[in-house]
């Protein structure tokens, strides 16, 4: 079989058996489990909660994120095998949502990591979450989710902005403690 034959196989075969890690953070966990029980039922479409980083192909960030759970998030994100994607809930992964003035919040998850697909809203209904897993599926098929290959290939510039991140965490942790000591 040529190369070209057998991605087309794989793709269809990863998009029907999504295995998701969900990074809850705040209040996007709290629509979860209605997306996952029986009303929605996520596993009839094959997509399944794991345990590990390790197990899935999809990372779930639902909710706002400050510069230390970036730092798991980016560890989680590349402990995951490839082909990997990633699906953000919520205004906060986009620009901060109602923490968007504080100094320690992310604004843009995609600086960071690669997002596959956004989720808007404060936080997103279960069907805008099923939306978003369909259109991943779609994508997926279609060969257009790739960002673990754009992670790869831009690598220097994520590692530049999570590098930025920390250290200005960093800068005003030392500059507390040179001032508690004054």
């Amino acid at each position: 079989m040529r190369y070209e034959e057998w991605s087309g196989i794989a793709r269809k075969a990863s998009k029907r058996s999504l295995w998701m890690v969900h990074f809850c953070t705040g209040c996007g966990a709290i629509e979860m489990p209605p997306v996952m029980t029986s009303r929605y039922d996520m596993e009839r479409f094959g997509i399944a909660s794991m345990a590990t980083p390790r197990q899935a192909d999809v990372l779930l960030i639902t909710g706002y994120l400050t510069v230390k759970t970036l730092k798991r998030v980016v560890q989680v994100y590349e402990q995951m095998q490839s082909p990997k994607y990633v699906i953000a809930l919520g205004s906060c992964t986009m620009n901060g949502g109602m923490y968007w003035d504080s100094y320690n919040t992310i604004k843009r998850l995609d600086k960071y990591i690669p997002v596959d697909i956004y989720v808007a809203g404060c936080m997103p209904r279960p069907e805008g979450i099923m939306n978003a897993f369909l259109k991943l599926m779609k994508l997926i098929d279609e060969g257009k989710a790739r960002g673990w290959e754009r992670y790869k290939k831009y690598y220097e510039r994520y590692k530049k902005n999570q590098e930025m991140a920390f250290n200005f965490v960093k800068k005003e942790e030392k500059e507390e403690e040179k001032n508690e000591g004054d």
